[in-house]
């Protein structure tokens, strides 16, 4: 995002960082709990509330500090997403994220996601 539409990086992460949640989250479950649980204070019992409520604090706290939380809202359209695609393969990032398991379809998901 920031080569392709000079976006800086705290911005990048306000718009992917949600969608990553949203994508990954049975990948991320137990983290995203913790998460929800340490950063958030968020004590319901079903999990899945759990989860919801912590992406929702987190797109909401980005949203306070005045920053995207979406591609659109940084002028990012659903036709830019086949280019950011292909930089991503072009630079062999296909196997991102700690796990080497975010792949291009995986990453075209979350781009979609945050549009």
């Amino acid at each position: 995002l920031t080569a392709a539409h000079g976006i800086d990086h705290a911005r990048s992460l306000s718009i992917v960082l949600p969608a990553v949640m949203k994508v990954l989250r049975e990948d991320k479950r137990s983290k995203l709990l913790q998460y929800a649980e340490r950063i958030w204070n968020i004590t319901v019992a079903d999990e899945d509330e759990k989860i919801d409520q912590a992406i929702a604090k987190t797109e909401a706290f980005f949203k306070a500090m005045e920053v995207p939380t979406t591609l659109t809202e940084a002028g990012i359209t659903a036709g830019d997403i086949d280019n950011l695609i292909a930089k991503l393969e072009k630079h062999g990032m296909v196997a991102l994220g700690e796990r080497k398991n975010i792949t291009l379809e995986v990453s075209r998901k979350i781009l979609e996601t945050a549009l």
